[in-house]
């Protein structure tokens, strides 16, 4: 978060922000943030040392899984405790994410406005900025065989396909008819079915272009041909060839999407398997998750080689 301190957030608003082995820089990132609203952070670490060992905020719920059990898993927890504590939105956040000041009014806000206005609005999200890669990102809609970018500009709402899950907020109203976060998934393309399902259900999905906020993909990215692409390590790079093989599989995913990731498969391939150091384990894991995803072993990984 920035420097500054957080605006105050609607009283029926909430956050969800999920630690993983989180430092000093996230542990004051969600105390700042619970100043401002109601906060809950579930923490994914296997030996979490606890909420006061860690130093957070009194205030804070705090949901210790000592395992990972995978974002989606996650996100439900901290949704279905700010549920119970009778929040209307919900805020998710990676527990390295920086909102602006503003963001934890705006959003709930937006949302508050589409409900004003008899809209079915399930999602509403920032453009995100990671300033490693190339900016300010676009909004984005499935196109055949490419996505459309959606240039985040002006001061009206968006429709969208998709958004990141770290800073968009849940419109709860809608939770229980679009349902949780898919376990199964475990960690990639988990916002992205989520927001595929909401849209099939007859949700909006909306980017919120003056909002902006800014968040680091992946690990540090790799230059290929003067463009940046981010980099994960090979475990990151098992869920992620896994999951979207087995998410082409469904017929419950829009063509549209489905012609785009087959053209992309490849090149992920090389730029993944390729550049990076280890390129036999890169290769590897990839070629296990395009196994274990067209057979539909999902869940958390549960082979040897990480």
């Amino acid at each position: 978060m920035s420097d500054h301190a957080l605006t105050s957030a609607p009283p029926s608003a909430g956050a969800v922000v999920v630690f993983f082995h989180p430092d000093r820089a996230c542990v004051e990132r969600a105390n700042r943030l619970a100043a401002a609203t109601r906060c809950v952070v579930v923490d994914n670490t296997p030996e979490s040392s606890g909420a006061a060992a860690l130093g957070l905020d009194p205030g804070i719920t705090y949901i210790a899984n000592r395992a990972n059990v995978g974002i989606a898993r996650a996100i439900n927890q901290g949704v279905e405790a700010l549920i119970r504590a009778g929040c209307s939105t919900a805020i998710l956040f990676d527990q390295d994410s920086e909102p602006p000041a503003t963001l934890i009014t705006e959003l709930p806000q937006q949302i508050a406005r589409s409900e004003a206005a008899g809209e079915r609005v399930a999602l509403v999200g920032p453009a995100y900025d990671d300033p490693r890669l190339r900016g300010v990102a676009p909004f984005v809609r499935f196109g055949w065989c490419r996505l459309d970018r959606v240039a985040p500009t002006g001061h009206t709402p968006l429709d969208v396909d998709f958004l990141i899950s770290s800073g968009s907020c849940i419109n709860l109203r809608f939770w229980r008819d679009i349902g949780p976060m898919e376990d199964a998934l475990f960690i990639d393309f988990v916002d992205l079915e989520w927001c595929v399902r909401a849209k099939r259900k007859g949700f909006r999905v909306l980017g919120i272009p003056w909002i902006r906020m800014t968040h680091e993909l992946g690990g540090e990215p790799v230059r290929v041909f003067g463009r940046a692409y981010p980099m994960h390590g090979p475990l990151r790079h098992y869920y992620q060839f896994r999951n979207v093989i087995a998410l082409i599989r469904r017929a419950s995913m829009p063509m549209t999407w489905k012609s785009t990731e087959i053209v992309k498969l490849p090149v992920r391939m090389v730029i993944y398997c390729m550049w990076p150091t280890e390129r036999a384990r890169h290769l590897r894991m990839a070629l296990r998750g395009i196994r274990d995803g067209w057979l539909g072993r999902l869940g958390p990984y549960d082979g040897d080689d990480t």
